[in-house]
C-alpha cells in the first residue's frame, strides 16, 4: 500500500534523518525488503566477528541488532497505540539502557538474527490491513507530536540508518 511521506510537522526534528533515507512508496513493502535484506547480510557476518566494535565505547554488532530490535518494539508500540486512536502521551526510552541491559554479547548471532525476523515478521502481520485513513492521527511521544505515518517512516529510517553504519563502520 502506498503511504505518503510524512510531513515535517508529522514527526520531531530528531527523526529528520531516519526518514530521510526511505523513499516515498509501499512502506509495507519496503519493510518486507528490509527484513530479507538485513537478515541476509548479517548471515554473512559469522559469529567470530559479532561481538566486535570499531572504537572504544561503541556497541558491539551483536548490541547493534538487539538496538535495533529492542527499537522496532518500541516502535510498533508506539504505532499500535497511535493507529489505535490512543492519544496518551509515549515516554521516551533511553537506548543505551536497554543495550547495557540486552545481555547481546552472550547471545549467538544466528539466535539475534532469528530474534530480528521474528520481530519484523510480527510488525508486518500488524500492519497488513492498513487504512489510510488512520495514518493522520496525532498522537505525542517524548513529547513531540507523530502521527503513525511517522512511526512506519521512522521505524523502516532507523534500521537503514544501523545498517548503513554497520557496513561502513563494522564490515
Amino acid at each position: 500500500m502506498f503511504v505518503a511521506k510524512p510531513l515535517p510537522s508529522e514527526y520531531a526534528s530528531f527523526y529528520a534523518g531516519y526518514v530521510s533515507h526511505i523513499e516515498e512508496g509501499d512502506i509495507v513493502a519496503t519493510l518486507r525488503t528490509h527484513q530479507q535484506s538485513t537478515k541476509t547480510l548479517l548471515e554473512q557476518i559469522g559469529e567470530d566477528k559479532a561481538n566486535y566494535a570499531y572504537a572504544p565505547n561503541k556497541w558491539t554488532i551483536k548490541e547493534v541488532i538487539g538496538h535495533i530490535i529492542d527499537t522496532e518494539r518500541v516502535f510498533a508500540y508506539r504505532f499500535l497505540r497511535m493507529y489505535r486512536g490512543d492519544a496518551t502521551p509515549l515516554a521516551s526510552f533511553d537506548q543505551d539502557l536497554f543495550v547495557q541491559n540486552s545481555n547481546a554479547s552472550k547471545r549467538t548471532l544466528s539466535s539475534l538474527i532469528a530474534e530480528f525476523y521474528a520481530v519484523r515478521e510480527s510488525t508486518l502481520l500488524m500492519l497488513d490491513q492498513l487504512e489510510e485513513s488512520r495514518l493522520d492521527f496525532e498522537g505525542f511521544m517524548s513529547g513531540k507530536s507523530a502521527t503513525p505515518r511517522a512511526l512506519l517512516y521512522i521505524l523502516a529510517g532507523h534500521e537503514a540508518h544501523h545498517i548503513k553504519i554497520l557496513k561502513e563502520r563494522y564490515l
